[in-house]
C-alpha cells in the first residue's frame, strides 16, 4: 500500500514541477504515472551505480554532486517516457531540487502517519 502511495504523490510530484518550472512538461496524468514508475526503475538500479562511479566527487561537493546524478536520472527518463519534455539540464537540475523537497516531506508524512 506505502508503495502505491508513494507512486501516486511522485506522479503528482512531476505534475507539480510542471506548473513550477518552465521547460519542464508532463502531457497528463497517465504520462505522470508512467513517468514516475520508470523514474523509479532508473533511480533504483542506475543511479545506485553511478552514485559509486561518482563518489570521490560527491564527498569533495558534500553530497551535492547527488543532485547533478538525479538530474542526469531525470534527463535519461525524459528521453525514455514519450509524454515528458525536459527542455535542458538545468531544468532538470531544478526538478531534481523540486522533487527531493517533496520527498522529504512526503518521508516526514508517512514517519508521522506510522508512529501514530
Amino acid at each position: 500500500m506505502k508503495l502505491l502511495l508513494r507512486w501516486l504523490i511522485n506522479a503528482l510530484a512531476l505534475l507539480l514541477v510542471t506548473e513550477l518550472l518552465i521547460g519542464f512538461s508532463v502531457d497528463t496524468f497517465y504520462h505522470a504515472l508512467i513517468a514516475a514508475l520508470i523514474l523509479g526503475l532508473i533511480n533504483a538500479i542506475i543511479r545506485p551505480l553511478l552514485l559509486i562511479l561518482t563518489l570521490p566527487v560527491n564527498v569533495l561537493t558534500l553530497g551535492l554532486f547527488t543532485f547533478v546524478v538525479n538530474a542526469l536520472m531525470i534527463l535519461l527518463m525524459g528521453t525514455i517516457v514519450k509524454g515528458v519534455e525536459i527542455e535542458n539540464f538545468w531544468t532538470a537540475l531544478a526538478a531534481a531540487v523540486v522533487l527531493w523537497a517533496v520527498s522529504v516531506v512526503t518521508n516526514y508524512l508517512l514517519k508521522t502517519i506510522k508512529s501514530k
